[in-house]
């Protein structure tokens, strides 16, 4: 019986100190890099910013949005707009055309 016990309270101990199975190494800045859409047509494809949320709003007048219902960031934009060049995958673009209506929804 104490044989037993002593062999059951080895195993207990040996079970303990083993080592934790390894967790996976983190991706690398360049691997995360590829992961992430790198233009605007990849970025609006992978619906990054959320755009297909907004799709109801093609064909509405641009002067009518909400803006408070917008993600934070969005920008309305119309033909005449001048816009920095900065590349955002996560950032929703809302274009009108000549007309003063939403025509096209875009990710950058």
């Amino acid at each position: 019986m104490i044989r037993a016990t002593l062999f059951v309270t080895a195993a207990l101990f040996a079970a303990a100190c083993s080592q934790p199975a390894p967790e996976p190494a983190p991706e690398t800045p360049a691997e995360t890099a590829e992961a992430l859409p790198q233009n605007q047509q990849e970025a609006t494809e992978q619906d990054t910013c959320d755009a297909s949320r907004f799709q109801h709003l093609i064909g509405t007048p641009l002067a009518d949005i909400d803006q408070s219902t917008l993600p934070s960031g969005a920008r309305l934009l119309t033909p005449d707009s001048i816009v920095t060049q900065d590349f955002r995958p996560d950032r929703l673009n809302i274009m009108s055309g000549t007309d003063g209506l939403v025509s096209s929804l875009a990710c950058y």
